[in-house]
């Protein structure tokens, strides 16, 4: 089992990481998204019960198989929630801090 959660540890990383660096989220936010990015729980179910169905593989097969998919959405979520978690940022309290013009002749009477 170990070996599938490292595969598909890796393809996570892999498939997201790069993108999340890209757009500048920085370090932390990038493996943060990375790891909560990509769970593929839908994909893997369902693609190891269309396998199951289909004869492809055993029961022993699909069950090893969405056991990993589970384990590898719930340990990266726990690790990036305890680890990796950004920082709140203030919420802007008001249009001025916002740099948002203010057209002097609207008022916001109603």
């Amino acid at each position: 089992m170990a070996p599938f959660f490292l595969v598909k540890m890796a393809a996570k990383v892999v498939g997201v990481l790069p993108f999340a660096v890209g757009f500048g989220f920085g370090r932390q936010r990038s493996l943060y998204t990375t790891l909560l990015m990509a769970t593929g729980l839908t994909f893997g179910t369902l693609s190891a019960l269309f396998g199951l169905t289909n004869g492809f593989i055993n029961q022993s097969q699909y069950s090893v198989l969405v056991t990993v998919v589970i384990v590898s959405a719930i340990i990266p979520t726990l690790i990036a929630e305890r680890f990796l978690r950004p920082k709140a940022e203030p919420l802007l309290t008001s249009v001025a801090e916002a740099g948002i013009p203010v057209d002097e002749g609207v008022t916001s009477e109603v």
